[in-house]
């Protein structure tokens, strides 16, 4: 892929090869905590081997060439004039709403010409933007010999997705791609930015990603809306209990003394969607670090479940997935990923049984909605880096 890389830079533009730099960010998956980093609380995510690969060579007029082999569009960038959304420039606007956060960062923006590309399928919920914004971010700062420490870059990646593309995301995606290692997973509490790796051992069984392939544009799903619903609970409940800065903070026990004030059922269920994910995200870490994989499963069904009746983000590809995944031979745990609304599940089955499971799931999941997945038996990967040893 390096190899394969540098030449496709060569060819788009051609020019000293030298001077030629490899960079890569992968995508993420999340194992459990879904829709609790906007609100402070935790997730468990980890860096796939999957995700954005970026070569890079330095000008001095500042100048940004942007091409990407999976996106027709070619956009050039003036660094010296203002930095503005187009929708025009579609994926592009990822790499420049970086470039104006490094701008405001104080960080020199000399010019690149810039070759991406990803094998990330986008709108999955696999974070193929998160992986460009981080990549990008790295690879700017490096060139400029101006190295950004990982959280600060992860938070310059949220504000750019937050305040440039208009989504206003937690900064799960971000940290999993920066701080991501291979074969741990990320338990992270999203409002301290405390984090610990822990590993995933789940020897004899792989890591299956079913994509529904039904799009979603995360900037078009109802995410902002979940967002303002659980604000609004947060609202009620800190008359209650005055401490309380984010749903995160918030116990099952909290919650029981608090629900009855929460008059809108809608709203209610919501925040019980939070505090109980939250909850789980504790006991499957730990399930996981006693060696119990079975009962991680279970709690990765039981996050499913809360996401289809309390938070309301799954659909019907997702739920038909759900419901056929769970019943197959060897599958001990499955579960949406991602934002939801389409997208993704993650499965947990047994190593000589993955090729069954793709097999029956397929069948009946075109069946029932027309639709062909696409199976991906997922590594864990590394975060954010550059890439060395390259031929060029």
């Amino acid at each position: 892929m390096e190899q394969r890389l540098a030449e496709q830079f060569q060819y788009y533009f051609p020019g000293n090869t030298d001077e030629v730099r490899l960079f890569f960010a992968p995508g993420r998956v999340n194992l459990i905590g879904e829709h609790t980093d906007y609100n402070g609380g935790f997730v468990f995510p980890a860096a796939l081997s999957i995700g954005t690969y970026m070569a890079v060579r330095k000008r001095q007029d500042g100048i940004y060439r942007l091409k990407s082999e999976n996106f027709s569009q070619d956009v050039t960038v003036d660094a010296n004039q203002p930095i503005v959304f187009n929708d025009a420039d579609d994926w592009a606007n990822y790499p420049k709403g970086i470039l104006l956060q490094l701008q405001k960062s104080r960080i020199s923006l000399s010019g690149a010409d810039v070759f991406y590309h990803g094998n990330i399928p986008n709108g999955a919920g696999l974070s193929s933007s998160a992986s460009v914004g981080m990549v990008s971010g790295f690879a700017f700062s490096a060139i400029e010999n101006s190295e950004v420490d990982m959280l600060e870059l992860a938070k310059l990646c949220q504000r750019m997705e937050n305040e440039f593309i208009g989504v206003n995301s937690g900064i799960m995606d971000q940290f999993a791609v920066g701080f991501g290692k291979r074969n741990e997973a990320v338990f992270l509490n999203c409002q301290t930015y405390e984090y610990e790796m822990i590993p995933l051992e789940i020897e004899g069984y792989k890591l299956v990603i079913t994509n529904t392939n039904k799009r979603r544009g995360l900037a078009d799903s109802k995410y902002n809306e979940r967002r303002s619903q659980c604000e609004q609970g947060l609202e009620v409940i800190q008359q209650h209990l005055k401490d309380i800065e984010a749903l995160g903070e918030l116990t099952p026990l909290h919650f029981k003394k608090v629900e009855q004030y929460i008059e809108d059922e809608v709203i209610k269920r919501r925040v019980r969607h939070v505090v109980t994910e939250d909850d789980r995200v504790h006991k499957a870490v730990a399930a996981l670090e006693n060696r119990d994989i079975t009962a991680f499963g279970l709690y990765m069904n039981e996050s499913h479940l809360s996401l289809r009746d309390d938070y309301e983000v799954t659909g019907t590809e997702l739920d038909t997935l759900f419901d056929l995944q769970k019943e197959q031979p060897g599958c001990i745990g499955t579960r949406m990923t991602g934002a939801g609304f389409g997208g993704c599940t993650i499965s947990i089955v047994k190593e000589e049984q993955v090729e069954d499971f793709k097999e029956n799931v397929a069948g009946r999941y075109t069946e029932k909605t027309g639709l062909v997945p696409d199976f991906y038996v997922c590594e864990i990967g590394d975060g954010v880096k550059e890439l060395n040893g390259v031929k060029r």
